[in-house]
């Protein structure tokens, strides 16, 4: 089975995103993915089985269209100005088959535009709390983000101390934040271009 994959964040919101490629990890491997939301999302369990793969950044599926996505709005109840994806990547928004989406977004993709003071890195403590707590909410009927795989590797982040480099391949509906206010900081868009 062949996944099929929309470009419309890319067609229909060019001021929204840098498009780039993820930077992948050393000796990045697989260790844990979702079956049961594999198997939803009409994924080949074939998929799976060849090491990091696209679930590192590593390789492609046919119509994927990588980009980060740059916002702005409020942190921690403060104006922050510009903000966006400092570590994630959106590869690509798969079409399923009752007609609806699911974005497929890399954590710990690498350094992009928006990445601030940041290293684009996440290690993998966070991600394995990251997936944990999002797939409690799921089965709580919270609307979340839900974890579909994690990837380990021997790239050293540092933070209070070294941890293993780590992806996320998180999947929603969207990707899209929104906030009471939302506003391109954008050249394409005019800076302060009001969206919401």
């Amino acid at each position: 089975m062949t996944l099929s994959f929309i470009t419309r964040w890319r067609d229909e919101l060019p001021a929204t995103y840098t498009a780039l490629s993820p930077t992948p990890l050393n000796n990045a491997r697989l260790i844990w993915h979702n079956t049961e939301l594999a198997n939803t999302m009409s994924i080949p369990s074939s998929l799976f089985k060849n090491g990091a793969g696209v679930w590192g950044g590593e390789t492609l599926l046919p119509s994927m269209s990588l980009l980060a996505q740059v916002y702005s709005g409020h942190q921690f109840g403060i104006w922050a100005g510009q903000l966006g994806d400092g570590r994630g990547i959106l590869l690509g928004e798969q079409l399923l088959a009752d007609g609806t989406t699911m974005d497929w977004h890399l954590k710990g993709a690498g350094l992009t535009p928006y990445s601030r003071m940041g290293d684009g890195r996440a290690v993998l403590r966070s991600t394995i709390r990251e997936s944990l707590v999002s797939e409690a909410m799921h089965y709580l009927g919270i609307p979340t983000t839900r974890a579909l795989s994690i990837v380990t590797s021997d790239s050293p982040v540092y933070r209070e101390t070294v941890e293993p480099g780590a992806m996320l391949m998180r999947v929603a509906p969207s990707h899209a934040l929104w906030s009471f206010r939302t506003f391109l900081l954008s050249p394409r868009a005019g800076k302060g271009s009001s969206v919401g």
